[in-house]
């Protein structure tokens, strides 16, 4: 099969194996390797890939979601997002029930932190062109965050060196959902921390 036949017949700017097998498509693995020498296609992940032209397409946020499924953006990527804290992110970190994974590609740097199932809650899904990512509500990005730095956020300087934009906590942060949210965890810590934050 040509490549410019089996880009046509995806329609969209990025596959995976699957994809190939579910169309039908007479590609080959060679193919595939010869495509990535000339730069006409570069990849995401094991078995998953992008057309490079239309890398413009795609965000890192949307990638974040493709390459490691069930996972939600959530700490420093959506407390950015949010506002919350002033530094730009260069790491997309993302929670999943899955195991810890880092990945790294043309859009840049992704990591996933496992969490229990039942603390796999409080994201609401965005819709894109090509498809969706989820992303944590900003009091559960807040909660994810202060519970993976348990071990070092232990008094109030600690949490005063988070440099947590204060007017868009006290803005954004339903705190009622919060103390809901923080119930499911049942951390003594992460309550007290919570406390010294506001």
């Amino acid at each position: 099969m040509k490549y410019q036949e089996f880009k046509k017949a995806l329609d969209k700017p990025y596959f995976n194996i699957l994809d190939i097998l579910l169309k039908k498509l007479n590609v080959y693995g060679y193919q595939l390797s010869l495509w990535r020498k000339k730069g006409y296609i570069s990849r995401l992940k094991k078995g998953m890939y992008f057309f490079v032209d239309e890398k413009e397409k795609m965000t890192q946020q949307e990638i974040s979601f493709l390459v490691y499924q069930p996972s939600y953006l959530s700490m420093e990527a959506a407390l950015s997002h949010y506002g919350l804290i002033p530094e730009m992110v260069h790491v997309q970190t993302g929670v999943t029930t899955k195991t810890t994974r880092k990945f790294s590609n043309d859009f840049g740097s992704f990591s996933y932190r496992h969490i229990q199932p039942k603390l796999f809650f409080g994201y609401i899904p965005i819709e894109t062109k090509f498809g969706k990512y989820l992303i944590a509500e900003p009091e559960k990005a807040l909660l994810d965050y202060l519970y993976f730095n348990l071990g070092r956020l232990n008094d109030q300087e600690d949490i005063s060196g988070l440099r947590i934009n204060h007017d868009e906590l006290e803005r954004i942060i339903n705190r009622k959902k919060l103390e809901s949210y923080l119930k499911e965890f049942n951390i003594e810590k992460l309550t007290r921390n919570i406390n010294l934050l506001f």
